[in-house]
């Protein structure tokens, strides 16, 4: 090479370079600060066991077929304690079995979980990255929709979409939802601020490739680990307002039985009974620590300046 002469090398190829200096970390490599965390590994356990109640509620939430299991009401059999014959986890004020209630109350506050954390990240997802790689005007309007988003309480939101459709889980879901997604956009936003300088993201623009192939393609993978703590986490936060919402009577609405619904039901056997409110409010308990500790653990994967070799 003379002097003066210049050395391009393309896009492609620095992007090979690039990822060539660190190699792939195997699933083993990945998994291992999950299982070397105890805490975290049994709260993953937990998560796929009350998933695996949630799948089992659901079904016989669906099936009328089922419908007794829970709804059945025994007047001569209630407020059976637990261990008695026929009710393994005792019986209500109207002798309906307290097991198959949890069963399908799990299932409720788990899928209504769920569809909150899916539609809380989907907006804020698709507005966190806008305004983070665009900014400008656009950053400006969307962080001002966002803060006055997170103003609102969500019992208050909660309050107006119950007036406009009804009591029950559709309006807590889209009321949980309108405040959530602004928490998810503000973090992906920074994500987005901080990836889209990066080499790789320069190397695509280069090349022309247009600004929403550039987010799905390069930075929505780069932010995979954040999405799975932070979905974690939402779904305990959904279990928690839901179990709140529906304890004063905004949420899901009898027959359907809810955690949160039960507790309220079941306080008026306090003195006596008081097993009507302390298993459902043990099973909020054990949902929201076993999301909560597997959140930790997949932040411990996920997070480089966590990572211990």
């Amino acid at each position: 090479m003379t002097t003066g002469e210049q050395v391009v090398v393309a896009p492609e190829v620095a992007i090979e370079e690039i990822s060539a200096v660190r190699p792939d970390r195997t699933l083993g490599d990945q998994m291992a600060p999950l299982v070397a965390n105890k805490l975290a590994l049994i709260g993953g356990v937990l998560t796929i066991f009350f998933f695996g109640v949630a799948i089992v509620g659901a079904v016989i939430l669906k099936n009328q077929s089922y419908n007794d299991l829970y709804l059945d009401q025994n007047l001569h059999g209630a407020l059976k304690h637990p261990g008695a014959s026929n009710y393994v986890l005792g019986s209500d004020g109207l002798g309906r079995s307290m097991a198959w209630r949890l069963v399908a109350g799990t299932a409720v506050s788990l899928w209504a979980g769920m569809a909150v954390t899916i539609l809380s990240m989907s907006v804020g997802l698709a507005l966190g990255s806008i305004a983070g790689y665009k900014g400008g005007w656009v950053d400006r309007i969307i962080s001002m929709l966002i803060d006055l988003t997170w103003g609102f309480p969500v019992i208050l939101v909660a309050v107006i979409f119950v007036g406009m459709l009804e009591p029950g889980l559709t309006a807590v879901i889209l009321a949980i939802s309108v405040v959530n997604w602004a928490g998810y956009a503000r973090i992906v936003r920074a994500q987005v601020l901080s990836l889209k300088e990066r080499a790789f993201v320069e190397a695509a623009r280069a090349l022309g490739v247009p600004t929403w192939k550039i987010i799905i393609r390069h930075l929505v993978p780069n932010m995979l680990g954040t999405m799975l703590v932070m979905a974690s986490y939402y779904i305990a936060i959904t279990v928690i307002a839901e179990a709140g919402l529906s304890f004063i009577g905004l949420g899901a609405q009898p027959p359907t039985p809810s955690l949160g619904q039960m507790v309220a039901e079941g306080r008026k056997f306090l003195n006596k009974d008081p097993w009507i409110v302390l298993l459902p409010g043990f099973t909020i308990a054990l949902v929201v620590l076993a999301l909560n500790t597997l959140g930790d653990g997949l932040r411990d994967i996920f997070d480089p300046r966590l990572r211990r070799w």
